[in-house]
């Protein structure tokens, strides 16, 4: 991991949802944060990464990075997500990378790449995220 996730983020900071998929966060840079998902346990009937499970990881990496842009004491929700789906994946790892678009007081929006091991493009998405609380 090359940046640790940040010492006010909750001890378990893995969801249920994130848990059952497998996702996990690889590093939290608010301004490249990286996640990975196995396509294995995510399949759709015909043996493809299931297009929810690729939203789920969209979703994980954008408010993860929408909530170290507000900091500990806001809360963040998404609010709209685009997917395009790119090129199946139907073995190894999915990696998503988010890069931020805009991050103002009430509003961010993060660009999110989901490549597989062969870091061909599987998917991308764009996330908005409202931020809530003082």
């Amino acid at each position: 991991m090359t940046t640790a996730p940040p010492a006010w983020a909750p001890a378990d900071t893995i969801s249920p949802l994130d848990d059952k998929l497998g996702i996990r966060i690889t590093d939290y840079d608010p301004d490249r944060l990286v996640a990975t998902m196995p396509v294995a346990g995510n399949e759709q009937p015909y043996g493809l990464l299931h297009g929810g499970a690729t939203c789920a990881l969209m979703e994980t990496v954008g408010s993860w990075a929408a909530a170290l842009h507000a900091g500990p004491e806001k809360q963040v929700v998404g609010i709209e997500l685009n997917a395009s789906y790119l090129r199946a994946a139907t073995s190894g790892v999915v990696t998503a990378v988010c890069t931020p678009v805009r991050r103002g007081r009430t509003l961010a929006t993060f660009l999110i790449e989901i490549t597989d091991d062969s870091g061909r493009a599987t998917a991308t998405g764009r996330l908005t995220c409202l931020t809530k609380g003082d």
